[in-house]
Order: structure tokens, then sequence, then C-alpha cells
């Protein structure tokens, strides 16, 4: 299955997407990543952009895991 980064804090988020089959692995450990899930907590407040990877990111901000699921499943079916 796909491998997603997703950030530490999301240990919810973490075990669904495992529980669904995908290969999970740490935000510094991103590239070749199909996507990238992040709390949305850190966003960026100097307006610096640094990007370590292609991958599509998925801010889930309010969204429940299995609604993060729902959306890497999207994620992962339109980078096909």
């Amino acid at each position: 299955m796909a491998k997603v980064a997703v950030e530490n804090s999301l240990s919810n988020v973490r075990e669904a997407l495992q529980n669904n089959g995908f290969e999970v692995v740490d935000m510094n450990n991103a590239a070749g990543c199909a996507c990238c899930v992040v709390s949305g907590q850190d966003e960026n407040m100097m307006g610096i952009a640094d990007t370590y990877t292609q991958a599509s990111v998925i801010n889930c901000e309010g969204m429940t895991a299995d609604e993060v699921v729902r959306q890497v499943n999207r994620c992962v079916e339109n980078a096909q």
C-alpha cells in the first residue's frame, strides 16, 4: 500500500491509517510518500515555504480519523 507521512501529534490518525493498510512514516521521512498529513496547528506564521516533498498535504484540522483515511484514499487514487 501507499506510504503516508503523518505528524507525530496525530497518533489516532496514524493508527487509523495503519489499520487501513498504509505504511505510515514520520514527517522527516516524507520523501517518496503519496501524501503528508498535518494537524494544521503549525501554520506558516513567517511566510516561509520550504518544500521537502512533492506529495500532497492534507490538513486534518477538524477532521475525524476516518475522514482523514478517506482523504488519503482519494489522494492515493488521484496520484495513480
